[in-house]
């Protein structure tokens, strides 16, 4: 706790008003402002909790003020003349910045039972005393250009309770009215809170059970009081709810509802609002909204998006919640692993580099379509499930400010609908935003379903359909093999995509398949990850856009080789292929790129002695391609020069291949070693186990498969 007097916080030359200060809560503000160098203006009608017979409380906590060094005055007026209490302070004190309105009585009655007198008296000193007082300071505190403002709400108020009809409306009454104060109050400094208090008091005793009205002590509220009331605080428009040493902010949240109409020329039915009413009443999306423009706002992009055809026929909004946890989750399922030092940008989040891999937000618009029945208003015509349902084509283009976490609102909407006579192919564009509402991602998926189509649809897409791009009449720029794992895709579908036909054997056994079938957006992942690798220097924000077809599906633990071409305009067009059966997958694809950087070539620099290895290496696997396939496995040499790596030699042992620069595809191996100790290792002056244990080689991946190297690396002859 801070108890030095200097880093209290003080009110000197302030003059706070105090309705109802004779006692309880009232008693304690006007106490505490007081000690804190206030001038306090004690206004007390002197009566019972009933608003009934006279007293001279205010004088008492006048004095009591005084008593302890402090300035005070006493003030005997009703709040219903609210002018009369203000005139007292500019007579005595010639200003007003702090007005507390908490004067309040009881009648409590239940509903059939409340008298006009009841309900009007009430309405008197809560709604009426605290709008009096709160008009006849307003002008004074605008002149000075400050001003602070309490209210006094209640549970009853908030929540409601029994035999306080009367009670409860006022007192929600004067949260409407502090909202709209502190509304007209900002531009003048004048803030306007509202205080939810339950404390014990003359009003609550022999209502609250004895051990909770001992404990609901007011003195433990004045602080949260105190603090609304500083010229520190900025809080405004607050409903802060208090008591026995505790404190919270409560506000009202609004669902995110539905439309209950599928056109602008369309009128609402009952039906129709029975059958979306599980909509209306969610609110597991609930937020809160701070002005009432904002409420007007959203209803405006209802009505926009209703004349634009964008009805909750065709349409869908759903938000993304997304951290650090999905986006390593994605990265690992598209194959991102550690024993590459590149993809670590990818799999850690303190990475002074961590980024998001693009297709990672093709997830949105995705998920917000699989958990909609969009695709079966588009073809309503047809009867079908999830064994009928493959995934066609995909395009993502992405923006600025690409988040690494937060929440995405996206709307996906149908855009087009083609008869392929074999089944129909239904396109939805998916728009995300960020919580400034940024467009973040836009993204076209094709949905086609087989066995539905004939239906006398159009065949041609629309130009708003992204088109692919043929591959290039020539032999790739670039090729690079990744080997999936039999997990691949157990491991992919954690990101949102749970279709039973990639996990399920007898789910895909009935959809034709023999054995569970790997995500086409997995397969796209693993691609376009590899693109960017090779033209993007692994640099997500350099993506601007990508575009696939899924030609046929890929088997967990296949072997994909991706095939590019660099063309013109920094598009790469490329074609996924699965190895063992040489069955293209990915088709008319392409990736669009800011720009075209290719990984520095670190191969092109000086010669070094260990070049003289790798020779000797080379021609060893030559000689003998059989013996050196049998080893079976990629090792990755990384050989550094003055403490920085110079070179990298590749043993793709699996091709029987020997070649300089950075590995196409994935190592198994990964070693670093000075380009003297490799010589030396070459040589036998420098055992293996010896430099690892040293420090002088250092392995990555798999260790073992190191120790089948020995016989390659004998090259004394060459050196």
């Amino acid at each position: 706790m801070v108890s030095a007097k200097r880093d209290q916080l003080r009110y000197d030359g302030r003059v706070v008003v105090v309705t109802g200060a004779g006692a309880g809560l009232g008693r304690e503000y006007a106490l505490l402002f007081g000690s804190r160098g206030a001038k306090v203006v004690v206004n007390d009608l002197g009566g019972n909790f009933h608003g009934q017979g006279k007293s001279n409380a205010a004088d008492k906590v006048v004095e009591e003020i005084r008593s302890a060094g402090g300035t005070a005055v006493a003030d005997y007026n009703s709040v219903v003349d609210g002018e009369k209490i203000i005139q007292t302070a500019m007579e005595a004190f010639g200003r007003v910045d702090v007005l507390i309105n908490n004067a309040g009585i009881l009648r409590d009655r239940s509903l059939a039972r409340i008298s006009d007198e009841d309900w009007n008296l009430i309405h008197d000193v809560h709604m009426k005393g605290s709008f009096m007082t709160t008009r006849a300071a307003w002008p004074i505190m605008k002149k000075q250009n400050f001003g602070r403002i309490i209210m006094t709400s209640s549970n009853s108020g908030v929540y409601g309770n029994f035999g306080q009809a009367n009670y409860s409306a006022a007192k929600l009454g004067l949260v409407g009215l502090a909202n709209t104060v502190a509304i007209e109050g900002q531009k003048n400094n004048i803030h306007c809170n509202v205080i939810v208090p339950t404390a014990a008091s003359r009003m609550t005793e022999g209502i609250l059970p004895e051990i909770l009205f001992n404990e609901l002590k007011p003195k433990l509220i004045a602080p949260v009081v105190a603090y609304l009331c500083h010229e520190s605080c900025e809080d405004n428009g607050a409903i802060i709810e208090s008591a026995a040493g505790w404190a919270t902010k409560v506000h009202f949240v609004r669902g995110k509802g539905s439309v209950l109409r599928t056109s602008i020329d369309e009128d609402v039915t009952p039906e129709y609002v029975r059958n979306v009413w599980d909509k209306v009443t969610d609110m597991s999306e609930a937020k809160h909204l701070n002005a009432i423009g904002e409420a007007s706002l959203s209803l405006v992009e209802v009505l926009e998006k209703l004349r634009e055809g964008k009805s909750a026929e065709n349409s869908v909004t759903e938000t993304y919640k997304f951290n650090y946890k999905d986006v390593i989750l994605y990265a690992l399922g598209v194959g991102a692993t550690v024993t590459d030092e590149s993809d670590l940008r990818f799999l850690y989040e303190n990475h002074p580099e961590f980024s998001v891999l693009p297709t990672f937000f093709i997830l949105p618009g995705l998920l917000s379509v699989m958990g909609s029945d969009l695709t079966a208003k588009a073809i309503p015509h047809a009867q079908f499930d999830l064994t009928n349902i493959l995934h066609g084509e995909q395009y993502i283009e992405l923006f600025d400010s690409v988040p690494t976490d937060g929440v995405l609102t996206t709307t996906s909407t149908v855009i087009d609908v083609l008869d392929k006579k074999s089944g129909a192919l239904v396109v939805t564009q998916s728009e995300s935003f960020d919580e400034n509402g940024t467009l973040v991602a836009r993204g076209q998926s094709s949905t086609f379903v087989v066995g539905v189509g004939n239906f006398n649809g159009k065949s041609k897409a629309s130009s708003e359909v992204k088109a692919l791009m043929p591959n290039p009449k020539r032999s790739p720029d670039a090729s690079v093999q990744i080997k999936t794992s039999r997990d691949q895709a157990a491991l992919y579908r954690l990101s949102g995509d749970l279709n039973p036909m990639h996990i399920d054997p007898s789910f895909s056994a009935i959809a034709g398949y023999k054995t569970p079938i790997l995500h086409g957006l997995c397969t796209m992942g693993i691609s376009v990850k590899a693109v960017l690798k090779r033209y993007g220097n692994d640099d997500s924000s350099l993506f601007k856009a990508a575009k696939v077809r899924f030609s046929k599906p890929v088997l967990p633990g296949q072997t994909l080789r991706i095939d590019m071409w660099k063309e013109a305009n920094n598009r790469v067009c490329f074609r996924t292929v699965v190895v063992e059966t040489n069955t293209e997958v990915l088709s008319g694809a392409y990736v669009d790129l800011k720009k075209i950087v290719l990984k520095p070539n670190m191969t092109a620099g000086k010669s070094l002695q260990s070049d003289a290895v790798f020779a000797g290496i080379k021609d060893r696997v030559s000689e003998n391609e059989a013996k050196a396939k049998a080893i079976n496995a990629v090792f990755l040499y990384k050989i550094t020069d003055g403490g920085k790596v110079s070179k990298e030699w590749v043993l793709d042992l699996k091709n029987a291949k020997v070649y300089e620069g950075p590995v196409q595809g994935k190592a198994d191996t990964t070693m670093t070693i000075s380009d003297s100790d490799m010589v030396d290792l070459a040589l036998g002056k420098l055992q293996p186990q010896a430099a690892f244990m040293k420090g002088k080689l250092k392995i990555t991946g798999n260790i073992m498969l190191a120790q089948k190297l020995a016989p390659l690396l004998k090259t004394e002859a060459k050196l």
